[in-house]
């Protein structure tokens, strides 16, 4: 038997903003940031559980602390307990009276609940000598479906259907593990949209991709449309007719103003519009997309909880599903919202944008293609080439496609140098920066 015996959390923030990397029309200058939790043991065995949330700069320390506070309650526990009723360990947190008033299954609070259950499940596939895809993928239909709540998502999807669903995703799996292990997973890049660049960043980093062979980009618009138009002729001259290029307004319209902004771009034959409004507005999700169509709307990197996905995959309000590491409660939540989108047939191409963003999400999208969905066909996960350096394990694409982990645990490990160097406010090149 092994107890919890150290819980560590971390205000970990990167300047990103000098550079303008990650600059969109709502959020100008972010600095990617993580709120990092380690989750230490007496086992022999040395493993370290890791988590964390995605933060742009202020308010990191305010995920921080909420993930502390909740990571507590787990200190002397029984760590094989926790560990082998993963449902059961997620449900604590998730059911806790007191803390769903302060959502309830929204806002920082439910983030942090995501970072203390990926943090076990990382621990969990280290100890299994599994990355998490693989070690999810083995997993039974039943106990699959042991881990979810399906609790408000009945009327959309049954225990019944999500068996059947996961049923049929054992048909093959072997095969398409394989495959995944040697072709990798598809990849499209934001890096060469963010709306901060210039013209010649963006038309060098364009032309990048393509010979580093992604076959989709994606260009953040919606702070000025002439802009807008100049910006993506230059890329489609670049990227040449065969190239997929997305948009992303990251929120910046309200419905109207969504669909005339949007109508104006349909010539340059878009992959995506993506957020184009609040996400939290389904049905002005549902309008756009209808008004737009067949233009696709994508969106879920805000998307606050699985009850939220399965209202806009009943409305129709997207057409790919965004889905998060760490907008959502966790591993366990993000299952949910993998079965929804196999139930609705919705494609799911997940959002990685952000510090630490590939590095985990890819593994929900392997588990899909082996055991959900079984399926590629519309599917690719975000990739942004940005401070990948500072992981154990960073994400790896070639040709354009992610090349499948096979390290045990989450891939959330982040280097304890980088740790000293950019702890906030007093690592050394915060230090550096601020004299």
């Amino acid at each position: 038997m092994s107890t919890i015996t150290n819980i560590q959390t971390l205000d970990i923030r990167f300047p990103t903003s000098i550079f303008l990397d990650g600059s969109d029309a709502m959020n100008p200058d972010p600095d990617y940031s993580a709120a990092y939790l380690q989750i230490g043991t007496d086992s022999d065995d040395g493993l370290t559980g890791t988590g964390f949330v995605f933060t742009i700069g202020r308010g990191n320390d305010i995920e921080a602390r909420a993930i502390e506070i909740l990571a507590s309650r787990f200190m002397g526990r029984n760590v094989e307990e926790l560990l082998a009723d993963m449902g059961a360990t997620w449900r604590e947190m998730m059911h806790d009276s007191q803390l769903r008033w302060l959502g309830p299954e929204k806002g920082v609070m439910h983030m942090a609940i995501g970072a203390v259950i990926n943090a076990f499940w990382d621990l969990r596939s280290k100890r299994a000598g599994q990355p998490l895809w693989q070690h999810l993928a083995s997993l039974s239909p039943e106990e699959i479906v042991d881990l979810i709540d399906l609790r408000y998502l009945s009327d959309a999807l049954t225990r019944d259907e999500a068996l059947d669903i996961l049923r049929r995703g054992r048909e093959g799996a072997d095969k398409r593990t394989a495959e995944l292990l040697t072709d990798g997973y598809p990849a499209y890049t934001t890096g060469p949209g963010w709306l901060g660049y210039t013209d010649e960043k963006l038309e060098r980093l364009a032309r990048e991709a393509v010979a580093d062979g992604f076959r989709q980009i994606k260009l953040k618009v919606g702070a000025d449309i002439e802009d807008d138009k100049r910006r993506l002729a230059l890329a489609r001259r670049t990227v040449g007719p065969d190239i997929r290029i997305a948009v992303d307004a990251n929120q910046r319209w309200d419905v109207d103003e969504a669909v005339e902004w949007m109508s104006q771009l349909a010539e340059f034959d878009l992959a995506w519009i993506e957020e184009p409004t609040s996400p939290d507005d389904v049905l002005g999700h549902a309008e756009i997309a209808r008004r737009l169509a067949p233009m696709p709307v994508a969106t879920g990197e805000h998307v606050q909880n699985r009850v939220i996905f399965k209202q806009m995959l009943q409305a129709k309000s997207l057409a790919v599903l965004q889905m998060d590491a760490c907008r959502v409660g966790g591993v366990n939540e993000n299952i949910s919202i993998l079965l929804l989108a196999a139930k609705f047939g919705v494609p799911v191409a997940p959002h990685a944008g952000g510090v630490g963003l590939c590095e985990t999400v890819q593994h929900m999208s392997m588990f899909d293609f082996v055991a959900v969905s079984g399926s590629m066909h519309g599917r690719m996960i975000e990739f942004a080439d940005h401070l990948h350096e500072h992981f154990v394990t960073p994400a790896s694409v070639m040709n354009g496609r992610y090349r499948t982990p096979t390290a045990p645990g989450a891939g959330s490990d982040i280097l304890a140098s980088s740790i000293d160097e950019w702890v906030f406010p007093n690592g050394h090149g915060w230090k550096t920066i601020n004299g």
